[in-house]
């Protein structure tokens, strides 16, 4: 629900529109783990539409879905690229040995349309 309401990055939803407008989709992750590939062969680990990312260093961090690449068409690259810029490293942050990445995988879970049978979502 806070997500919904006070995610400062999108305009606030109305519990009324819920019924109506909004479709839910829900992720169970699994637990992260940590790629140990050298940083220039990370992206040859990760499959698109299977995995999602966590990319750290020091005190940032930035999350994508095992959806997302698919939903925007990316590579492997442009995932790891795109999960850099979602914990405000550079793009390339991804091939420094000091930068973390671990990927994971999700079941989703969403509505056929707004209030709607919930069914497992095929990435």
């Amino acid at each position: 629900m806070q997500a919904a309401t006070e995610d400062p990055r999108f305009d606030s939803v109305e519990l009324s529109e819920f019924k109506e407008r909004v479709v839910i989709e829900v992720s169970v992750l699994t637990v992260p783990k940590e790629m140990t590939a050298k940083p220039v062969e990370r992206a040859k680990e990760i499959e698109i539409g299977r995995d999602g990312l966590i990319v750290g260093r020091g005190g940032r961090r930035g999350l994508l879905l095992p959806q997302v690449a698919p939903e925007w068409n990316w590579d492997a690259e442009e995932f790891l690229s795109n999960c850099c810029l979602k914990a405000g490293l550079p793009p390339d942050a991804w091939l420094d040995k000091e930068t973390k990445v671990e990927k994971f995988q999700a079941v989703v879970f969403e509505e056929s349309e707004p209030n709607g049978e919930v069914h497992l979502k095929e990435l």
